[in-house]
């Protein structure tokens, strides 16, 4: 059976994100047949310019690449101001204009409890953009003012079951 590919997508780009340790620690949790591929590239990618859309530049080439190679995605995103943080919004703008994220299957997670606005537009831009929301496999945890790891996460009882729950049952939708 071939393995599964997720593209784990950090919405954050502040060093020691909770948000990327909740990725991380998935990465370690992640079943034999699920790889994980973790992206946090935003901060690399030019601004939005439909101009740029019939020759983008190379960086979002590769990135609309690397979608395409995913069979799915789980998104780990903040929220700033009750919304989608402004670099994070100019990658998924990038990814309007190609065919990569069509139909792509797409799990929310979350690492704190409070920033259910942002997740909220964050779903409707991705459903715009003709993502499929897997809810089912989204996840929200109390993460946040806890300096955690990846290491810290994957071990705590826990949050490895709901994390390794939502990872095997993300799985068994994209083989669908």
């Amino acid at each position: 059976m071939k393995p599964i590919c997720i593209l784990a997508m950090c919405g954050s780009l502040r060093e020691g994100s909770t948000n990327l340790a909740l990725l991380q620690g998935a990465k370690i949790l992640a079943p034999p047949d699920v790889e994980i591929i973790i992206w946090n590239g935003q901060s690399e990618l030019p601004h939005f310019t439909p101009d740029e859309e019939r020759a983008p530049p190379k960086v979002v080439q590769n990135f609309r690449n690397l979608l395409g190679l995913a069979d799915g995605l789980i998104i780990a995103c903040p929220e700033y101001a009750r919304g989608i943080p402004g670099s994070f919004k100019n990658a998924l703008d990038w990814l309007v204009g190609g065919e990569t994220f069509v139909n792509k299957k797409f799990a929310q997670w979350n690492a704190s409890p409070r920033a259910f606005e942002a997740q909220r537009s964050l779903r409707l831009v991705l459903e715009t953009m003709s993502g499929v929301w897997i809810e089912e496999c989204s996840l929200t945890l109390p993460l946040i003012n806890q300096q955690l790891t990846p290491q810290s996460i994957a071990s705590h009882r826990a949050w490895a079951d709901q994390i390794s729950l939502s990872l095997t049952r993300f799985a068994q939708t994209l083989r669908q």
